[in-house]
């Protein structure tokens, strides 16, 4: 697996610079949390990193390859990518959305191939959507089309797996799965990449840190090292408090 590494990246949209300068290591076998206020450049970052956005200077590497060098194709079968409030406007089945995420060739009407049931079987239950299977992607709320959403990105097991805000319309315990499910594809040795504004969330599940603020790289390093009180303080403009007990941590934020 393969690490994706900014180097001296710069991204600007509408001839306004949103990324300025961004050196960051995404390494593989890791979820590396994005976070950052409202207006970071969080979903900025994302779109590089998945090779949606052209840098206008630095390079952005998956392995020993810039993502330049990597064909639409190559880039399709190694990379998923879901942006925050991804929508779904057909109304195809649960199912046929979550097989969508295996190639983009598969035809959009008739049986699906059955060499493809085993891994949509198996994304279907990681997002607990077995009884939606026959369900109209166009007739869900905003929490089930989330979980149909990321079982699509899962599907086809991508090296690299890049989600935006993945927990945000999901009730408690499906935001709980969610994360759990990115947790297992970094234990599986892939690149895992989440903005997330979840912070008690974030330290659970996260392995590394990514703090932005105003499009640049505020701190960048392992859950304990970024997430302190005081590095969060100067994030959000807030007073903060994080209390551990036997069951992990818990952020507090303080007019």
């Amino acid at each position: 697996m393969s690490a994706l590494v900014f180097k001296s990246v710069t991204a600007r949209r509408d001839d306004r610079t949103i990324l300025d300068g961004i050196d960051v290591v995404f390494a593989a076998g890791r979820l590396t949390a994005v976070i950052g206020p409202n207006g970071a450049a969080k979903s900025t970052l994302l779109d590089v990193a998945a090779g949606l956005l052209k840098p206008v200077s630095g390079t952005v590497s998956l392995g020993e390859y810039p993502l330049s060098a990597i064909g639409r194709k190559a880039l399709a079968r190694r990379r998923a990518y879901l942006p925050q409030r991804a929508s779904v406007e057909w109304p195809i089945s649960v199912e046929r959305v979550v097989a969508l995420g295996l190639t983009p060739s598969l035809p959009a009407f008739g049986d699906l191939p059955e060499t493809m049931r085993p891994a949509i079987e198996d994304a279907l239950a990681a997002c607990d959507l077995g009884g939606l299977r026959l369900r109209q992607a166009t007739s869900l709320s905003g929490g089930e089309r989330a979980r149909v959403l990321l079982a699509r990105a899962i599907v086809g097991d991508p090296e690299l797996l890049i989600v935006d805000e993945p927990t945000a319309d999901l009730d408690p315990r499906h935001a709980i799965d969610a994360a759990r499910r990115l947790r297992a594809r970094a234990d599986a040795g892939r690149t895992v990449i989440m903005a997330i504004h979840d912070l008690d969330l974030a330290m659970r599940f996260a392995d590394e840190v990514v703090a932005m603020r105003d499009g640049r790289l505020l701190a960048s390093g392992s859950v304990a090292e970024v997430m302190t009180e005081t590095l969060l303080g100067t994030l959000y403009d807030v007073t903060v408090r994080i209390r551990r007990d036997d069951d992990g941590a818990m952020i507090r934020f303080i007019d």
